[in-house]
């Protein structure tokens, strides 16, 4: 059973404790027809007063779509249906770059009148339940770095790409200011250090150079041509973190980890390994 089917089973046994929220497809399409009705009939029942009070209809096209009565409401807020709920859940999941519950919430409360949180807590992306079962180190605790200002410290390290390489590309040089953690991304065809150096030149030309950078032991960051870089900008510290010791530049790797479930994110969403 996929994922889709489990996910209208269980809207479905749910529907027996919210009918007043959650609409069958046949139960949307028998509201519709009372509510034509109930806009002609000269003398209303109960039913139809609560039809009137609560829905309205919008004409689509040819298609009339169940919304919500509200008086000055700037934009229409429609009904879905079950069969509908998981692809306007899944839209929304995507349009907010796998976002969580709570930027789900907000981006389909502008819209649908009728999509509960607990609907959007069933329909969990796979990509996303792989992400937090990513595994933590506990037990570890590190003083944090404190910026003040943008350029006042910067951070750079490599994702290694290797088994996921595009042509001759192989690694991504991460570029991050601590302060306000605004990446830059530069794609390189290997670890040689010449190579480094010349994406780092090219940032320090676009932003200046900061005040500390700060990268791990890797023989790309301590060779010589890196070093060189201080003759341009005499005032430029250049650190490194403690060998085997990648929490001593957490912020860094945690945009690596980010930056790798967003590309396996969009390499899933546009099914292609490139």
């Amino acid at each position: 059973m996929d994922l889709e089917e489990t996910f209208r089973r269980s809207l479905y046994t749910s529907y027996g404790e919210n009918k007043c929220i959650l609409l069958p497809k046949d139960e949307y399409i028998k509201t519709v027809g009372e509510l034509l009705e109930a806009t002609q009939a000269p003398k209303k029942s109960p039913r139809q007063f609560y039809l009137l009070k609560k829905y309205e209809l919008l004409q689509c096209g040819d298609v009339q779509k169940l919304i919500r009565k509200k008086p000055n409401q700037e934009h229409p807020l429609y009904f879905a249906t079950i069969e509908e709920t998981f692809d306007i859940i899944k839209r929304a999941h995507i349009a907010t770059g796998h976002g969580g519950r709570d930027k789900m919430i907000k981006e389909i409360n502008k819209k649908y009148a009728n999509i509960t949180q607990d609907a959007i807590t069933l329909c969990m992306c796979i990509e996303c339940q792989r992400k937090r079962k990513r595994t933590t180190t506990k037990g570890i605790v590190v003083k944090p770095i404190l910026s003040k200002d943008f350029s006042s410290r910067a951070q750079v390290d490599l994702i290694d790409m290797q088994s996921m390489c595009q042509g001759q590309h192989k690694w991504i040089m991460v570029y991050q200011d601590h302060l306000t953690k605004f990446c830059i991304l530069r794609p390189l065809t290997s670890k040689r250090a010449s190579e480094v150096a010349y994406q780092l030149l090219d940032i320090y030309l676009l932003l200046g150079a900061p005040s500390i950078l700060q990268s791990d032991n890797g023989s790309e960051f301590t060779a010589q041509v890196i070093t060189e870089l201080k003759q341009m900008w005499p005032d430029l510290v250049i650190v490194h973190g403690k060998p085997r010791h990648p929490q001593s530049q957490g912020s860094v790797e945690r945009a690596n980890c980010d930056i790798k479930y967003m590309l396996i994110a969009w390499m899933s969403d546009n099914d292609t390994r490139d």
